[in-house]
């Protein structure tokens, strides 16, 4: 069965998100039935916020575009669920709920992320995402939860007029936004990238320098065994790994750490690499003539 287009997830995410963008007014509509002017008229313009943001990082994309997009559109999911536990009509609430679930499930298809960072690349390059390592999906999902409850909370308590509650949440939501967006967007700046000249692994959260080989050096790349002593550049992550292998050895400096805050360097006759669609990776890297089996 082949696989959704790169094309087609990114055009599926923007249509879905169109979707949301109508339902879930109407949903906020519903459950604002019978409060204040007040409360309908916050809710309604920090979602507008909420959604012009999105629909933005849609149209102009890279990797800043991808961070937001990952942010906000499964915000959707759980402002669908406040409207309904606030009082909107069950109609409402669930067509806003299921539109936001799919549209979420879309934003995070790796096909999704591919065509997203792909658009700004430079020249005849092949981004291709690389799989978050498994020790960091718990802090991603923890970070992203803090920054989102606080930032509902804050608008929740400024619709009920507790403007310096509100407020004071929602700026503690604004200095979350910075922070968790910042670590955020490393996930979305990690790539395998095919150039003409070679191979480059993109990676700022687990390389202190991002690693470049000709393609010369290239000798094969292959789904890994798992008896292979190649080095380590998963994070580790879950699922298949590729292995690329050189004819002669290269540098790769690891990330700092508080042991050594310079970094690692290391020399390694093969690298294992986690790219979201290994078999995509795998075709890239053959369409440059380097050996694949």
């Amino acid at each position: 069965m082949p696989r959704l287009s790169t094309k087609s997830a990114l055009w599926a995410t923007r249509v879905l998100w169109l979707a949301t963008i109508v339902l879930v007014p109407l949903a906020i509509d519903s459950a604002a039935r019978g409060r204040s002017a007040w409360a309908e008229n916050v809710s309604v313009t920090v979602w507008w916020v909420v959604a012009g943001t999105v629909v933005v990082a849609l149209v102009v994309c890279g990797p800043i575009g991808l961070t937001a997009i990952r942010m906000l559109v499964p915000a959707s999911v759980p402002i669908a669920v406040a409207t309904l536990v606030l009082g909107a009509s069950v109609l409402r609430g669930i067509a806003a709920l299921a539109a936001a679930m799919v549209a979420t499930l879309s934003a995070l298809m790796a096909e999704t992320g591919e065509a997203t960072v792909q658009i700004s690349a430079y020249g005849d390059e092949r981004r291709l995402p690389l799989r978050v390592p498994a020790a960091m999906l718990i802090p991603i999902a923890v970070s992203w939860l803090l920054w989102f409850a606080t930032s509902l909370a804050g608008v929740i308590l400024l619709a009920a007029e507790m403007l310096i509650t509100g407020i004071a949440l929602l700026t503690i939501a604004g200095a979350l936004t910075w922070l968790v967006g910042q670590r955020l967007h490393r996930f979305s700046c990690r790539w395998l990238v095919s150039v003409p000249a070679g191979v480059v692994v993109h990676d700022p959260v687990v390389l202190a320098e991002t690693l470049m080989v000709l393609r010369p050096n290239v000798e094969h790349a292959h789904l890994a065994l798992a008896t292979t002593e190649a080095a380590d550049l998963t994070g580790p992550a879950a699922g298949h790994a590729l292995e690329v292998t050189f004819r002669e050895m290269v540098q790769v400096v690891l990330a700092a750490t508080p042991k050594n805050p310079k970094g690692t360097a290391i020399h390694a006759q093969s690298v294992l690499i986690a790219p979201s669609r290994p078999g995509r990776a795998l075709r890239a890297l053959a369409d440059r003539k380097i050996a694949v089996n």
